[in-house]
């Protein structure tokens, strides 16, 4: 299979993060250093990676990254010699931090310190260092702010190849760095500095501070953006600008909700990149700090889940991906690329290219049911069709797509993936008065029949979908988080949900099993069961929690019907939201929650990743069963009647273009309180 180019950071494309600790000195090949416990702060193309003591020291992926280059790998202050004792270190928003340290002045008699130190730094790595006095009689400190940077890009850094700080000189009111082929840093003070000294990097002043007064010391990081070779990021890749995401807000009994959504957005604009080939076109990062490249599936399926908030963000990332889908007239024609990436301890990789090829004409006819403009829908239409066309010509004489080879495995996940794109891109030709509609609504009937026969392995419990057909025959019969796509069904015309592959009693069976202890770790939904050979709690794909496949879990199961396990693990991700500061990661340890434990990170999961803060409006939204048909002029409610998590408000969203608010009672009783005009509310 085709790759995509290497993400931005320099990794291997379809590097998946390995579950080890790094340990000190150089990794080992196919480790990445630990980030479970930085503050990472985000506005892409600009990254800062901090630790809690806000010291950046230069140890493992410390420092203020643009286009994936480490612009600056050091910033040590000093304050009378000392650096300020740690107290506190917190997120202030995506794309800043906060550090609070407190230090004792001459003449302080017992524990109480007389100075704070307070800094606060933003992801393109400007800093506003504040120094507070409670001394009883002005105070004169020698302030010193140690500088160095390497200029190395993230996948050296991750791989312990960074090479060595570069020397500096003396520039402006601060010091500046050049590398070889005219890259350089500059950072400048204000005010400025009354010493510089290139040679050891340092930054001095004297401060003088009045009894209660304080003063401020402000550093700005400045780099040229030279690509790195290969690199998805080159000219133009600054700031997206522009309502890519709407505004929408959250508000109900449980106080958590406000704070979730508000954070989940937050992340998804700090995630906004702009395609390097086609800079007006925005599409979302992966995941931070690893995947930062082209756009993926993770992107696609993150914009889908984002419809609430816009429609925009759906079309570019659909453009970006239409742009690299395979021409010419081949068996491959059609396919958009893709890296591959693990798929547990049993199969062979996945590829992500089959996903997204898959998921490309689903999200553009949902984007239509949400009020997609006809000139977008008209222009990528087109490529959506050359999907349908791949699907049709990769289909094996079983009927069934492989991945990710034509020799399979063939995989239920990758059935669900293609039985959805039949039946909702049916739709979509039917609408724009394209042949072919009927045509894969008999194919999908084909496909669900097959699958039935051959992928549902019949047992005294009641049953259970096999998660693959290998070569033979064989079934691969382990259990997982994977089976949440098959309730994924996606939204049809009128506000219904389309068939799926499963029929009534298979997904009352499905989910039971997805309500067990077994899979519903408290926390979320585990990748595979407790009770499967190659269980791991830390693997991506054997265990851990991964927050798309529990939000899949919650829209699918709420809207089949089954509530109390759609609540449970609502709950569950809502509560392990509120422990990660509100900032879901894309996994964490499939560990079993037990009276007053805490989710466990995973080492090197990317925090923030665009599938789960998209996950919080997925989540939130699923609670008021939203379905609209803006072509037709209507919405239905369909919301969780047990309220979960007690009365809910969303507003600020969109649909047919217009804002749009809900509000679910204590009774679980929908009403829509703002719409677009004409706009009906049907069953």
């Amino acid at each position: 299979m085709a790759s995509s180019p290497a993400p931005a950071s320099g990794l291997p494309a379809g590097h998946t993060p390995s579950a080890g600790h790094a340990a000190p000195g150089i990794p080992r090949p196919g480790e990445l250093p630990s980030v479970h416990t930085a503050l990472i702060s985000v506005a892409l193309p600009a990254l800062a990676v901090s630790a809690e003591h806000g010291q950046l020291t230069g140890h493992g992926l410390e420092g203020v990254y643009l286009a994936g280059r480490r612009l600056l790998s050091r910033c040590v202050l000093r304050v009378a010699g000392r650096e300020p004792l740690a107290v506190q270190g917190r997120s202030a928003g995506a794309d800043r931090a906060v550090f609070l340290g407190v230090l004792p002045t001459a003449g302080d008699t017992g524990p109480d310190p007389g100075l704070v130190v307070e800094r606060s730094r933003g992801a393109d790595g400007t800093e506003r260092i504040t120094l507070r006095s409670a001394a009883g009689r002005p105070i004169r400190l020698p302030v010193e702010i140690a500088l160095g940077t390497d200029l190395a890009y993230l996948g050296a850094v991750a791989a312990g190849r960074a090479g060595p700080e570069l020397s500096a000189s003396v520039h402006g009111t601060g010091l500046r760095w050049t590398a070889d082929g005219g890259r350089y840093v500059a950072v400048t003070a204000d005010p400025p500095p009354t010493d510089a000294m290139a040679a050891a990097g340092l930054l001095r002043w004297e401060i003088e501070l009045a009894p209660g007064a304080a003063r401020t010391i402000e550093l700005r990081v400045r780099g040229d953006r030279t690509p790195r070779p290969g690199g998805p990021q080159g000219a133009g890749s600054g700031r997206p600008g522009g309502q890519v995401l709407a505004e929408a807000r959250a508000e109900g009994d449980d106080p958590r909700v406000e704070e979730f959504l508000r954070t989940s957005v937050d992340d998804l604009r700090a995630l906004l990149q702009r395609d390097p080939s086609h800079p007006p076109d925005i599409h979302l990062a992966a995941g931070v700090p690893w995947r930062c490249g082209p756009a993926t599936a993770e992107a696609l399926w993150a914009a889908r889940m984002v419809l609430p908030l816009g429609t925009r963000l759906a079309v570019t990332t659909l453009r970006a991906l239409a742009r690299v889908q395979l021409g010419g007239q081949g068996p491959e024609s059609g396919r958009i690329p893709g890296p591959l990436r693990d798929a547990g301890p049993y199969l062979p990789p996945r590829c992500t290219g089959i996903e997204a090829t898959l998921a490309f004409p689903v999200v553009l006819a949902e984007a239509r049911r949400w009020g997609l403009p006809e000139r977008d829908l008209a222009e990528l239409l087109p490529a959506a069709e050359r999907c349908l066309g791949w699907l049709r010509a990769a289909t094996g004489t079983n009927g069934f797509v492989p991945d990710p080879g034509p020799t399979g495995p063939w995989r239920a996940e990758t059935q669900a993936h293609a039985h959805r794109a039949a039946v909702l891109g049916a739709d979509l030709l039917d609408a724009c008065g394209r042949p072919g509609g009927d045509a894969w609504r008999e194919w999908a009937g084909v496909l669900r029949e097959r699958f039935r026969a051959e992928f549902w392995l019949e047992d005294r419990s009641g049953g259970r979908p096999a998660a693959a057909r290998v070569r033979g025959g064989r079934p691969w019969t382990q259990l997982g988080g994977w089976a949440a796509h098959l309730l994924d069904t996606g939204l049809s015309g009128g506000g219904r949900h389309a068939p799926g592959l499963l029929d009534k009693a298979g997904t009352e069976q499905l989910a039971r099993l997805l309500g067990t202890p077994v899979l519903d770790s408290g926390w979320g939904l585990r990748s595979l069961g407790t009770k499967e050979p190659g269980h791991n709690p830390f693997g991506h794909r054997a265990g851990a929690v991964r927050v798309h496949e529990t939000a899949v879990a919650v829209g699918g199961l709420a809207a089949a019907g089954y509530e109390r396990e759609a609540a449970s693990l609502l709950r569950g991700v809502l509560d392990a939201a509120e422990a990660f500061g509100h900032r879901l990661p894309e996994m964490y340890a499939g560990e079993q929650r037990t009276a007053g434990s805490l989710p466990v990170p995973h080492p090197a999961a990317c925090r923030p990743a665009a599938v789960a803060a998209a996950a919080g409006v997925h989540l939130l939204t699923a609670l008021a069963g939203i379905r609209p048909d803006a072509p037709d002029r209507t919405v239905a409610l369909h919301p969780v009647r047990s309220a979960p998590l007690g009365a809910v408000r969303l507003s600020g969203l969109r649909v047919a273009e217009e804002p749009f608010a809900v509000r679910v009672s204590r009774l679980g009783l929908g009403m829509v309180e703002e719409a677009a005009d004409g706009l009906q509310l049907g069953g």
